[in-house]
């Protein structure tokens, strides 16, 4: 089995990847290329979609570090939500992600994402 990517399109300045299948020495290469264009906008926050990931090898996990550099170097956050048991173990053992990156849903990455928005808003209308 390969690797499934779809991207959705963006949400205010998050944008939503889904993966299925498996990401690894295989696949790595064409979520890179797939997300070339989206970390390369002004992208705030990139939620990674893992529900139907099966399996994820140390490429994939590199391709998970790359983003969060990418996205995390102009101050945005990379979000992961529905991690099978098999990949959350993966990432608690080589910490891919901080633990409060980390969601049950898309769903309650939505909702931290929309707070967040609104305390920036917020901190802006502050004299």
């Amino acid at each position: 089995m390969g690797l499934h990517i779809h991207i959705d399109e963006p949400k205010g300045d998050s944008r939503r990847v889904a993966l299925s299948g498996r990401l690894d020495t295989h696949t790595y290469g064409e979520l890179d290329r797939r997300l070339e264009p989206v970390l390369a906008s002004d992208l705030r926050a990139l939620v990674l979609d893992l529900a139907d990931l099966e399996y994820i090898s140390s490429a994939g996990i590199r391709s998970v570090f790359k983003a969060r550099k990418a996205i995390e170097g102009r101050g945005g956050r990379v979000l992961v939500t529905n991690l099978q048991p098999q990949i959350k173990k993966v990432f608690d053992i080589v910490k891919a992600v901080p633990l409060n990156s980390i969601f049950t849903s898309v769903e309650e990455a939505d909702r931290y994402l929309d707070a967040m928005q609104k305390r920036v808003l917020e901190e802006e209308d502050r004299p």
